[in-house]
């Protein structure tokens, strides 16, 4: 495709995500820990536009703090900008908006969906013409969770949560969310969790715990039921999330004291997700929360991945 025939401007949008089920292997030589995820995408999102432009640049708007979010290759948006240029031979540059609903630093996956966000709109705005597979190629590149944004629906992750296959996940699921203002670093629990397994008398020379999704898991969601599905939410990051920051533990506990079936949190948290057994149930824990100071927010999934709007 030629210069001339490609866009001034693509719009992409791609969805925060949810880890239903999240085992975590022991620390590997690498420093990496292998997984055994279910990624469910869900509606909150965010809206990458890629404009032409001679060099590289960020703008960063939406309800968060500016200094949470870099502007530079530290962020994975610009980073899979530059990945895609080199990748395809392409010598100018692209302004990109992020406007930003997934928290930062939540454990929803938000840096990882504009990544994948970026990877689409360059594609489209520079004509390169990129088959999904090599887009996912570059995405899995970029972090573990940026594929899973790019695809979306809900999906088994392995090795590092990047190795994905698709799920069977009928109907709909309704999610509460209790945010933080204040983000937690996936580095730092993932190292309280090796802390914590330390403690627990875990030798280096150990077999690594199981990294097999329940089946129950995935009969749940096959089957659309949200009161199977609650009863199999485990997420090993969740004990070193609580360790750091004890609140956490509250909000979940309160939630269910609201009426959700179950909660867990979310990633490496700190966002915690409550799920509920239908629309109308969600609604209804957002009120209770809502009357007793409590903001939060109402998605539902499984939703696509990341889709260029018109």
């Amino acid at each position: 495709m030629s210069v001339a025939a490609t866009p001034a401007s693509v719009h992409v949008r791609a969805p925060g995500k949810i880890n239903v089920y999240l085992g975590v292997g022991d620390r590997q030589d690498d420093g990496y820990h292998p997984l055994a995820t279910v990624f469910q995408a869900v509606s909150l999102y965010e809206d990458v536009i890629a404009r032409r432009a001679a060099d590289f640049s960020i703008t960063v708007t939406g309800d968060v703090d500016p200094d949470t979010v870099p502007l530079d290759d530290r962020n994975l948006a610009m980073r899979a900008a530059k990945l895609l240029a080199a990748a395809a031979d392409y010598h100018g540059g692209v302004a990109l908006e992020i406007r930003k609903s997934v928290p930062v630093a939540g454990g929803m996956g938000g840096g990882s969906a504009d990544a994948a966000a970026a990877l689409v709109a360059c594609d489209a705005l520079w004509g390169t013409g990129f088959s999904q597979v090599r887009l996912h190629e570059l995405a899995a590149r970029l972090g573990a969770d940026v594929p899973f944004a790019l695809h979306g629906g809900t999906a088994v992750g392995t090795g590092r949560g990047d190795q994905l296959n698709p799920a069977l996940a009928r109907g709909r699921f309704d999610w509460i969310l209790i945010t933080s203002d204040e983000g937690l670093s996936t580095p730092a629990v993932y190292s309280r969790l090796d802390e914590i397994r330390g403690i627990d008398g875990a030798l280096a020379d150990d077999p690594p715990p199981s990294l097999d999704v329940p089946v129950a898991v995935l009969h749940a969601l096959r089957a659309g039921n949200a009161e199977d599905l609650a009863e199999t939410l485990a997420n090993d990051l969740e004990d070193a999330a609580f360790d750091l920051r004890p609140e956490l533990e509250q909000r979940l506990l309160h939630g269910v004291r609201a009426g959700a079936l179950r909660g867990i949190v979310s990633g490496s948290g700190p966002t915690i997700a409550l799920l509920c057994a239908d629309p109308e149930s969600a609604q209804h824990v957002q009120a209770v929360l809502r009357e007793t100071g409590v903001d939060s927010l109402h998605v539902h999934g499984p939703v696509p991945g990341a889709r260029i709007l018109a």
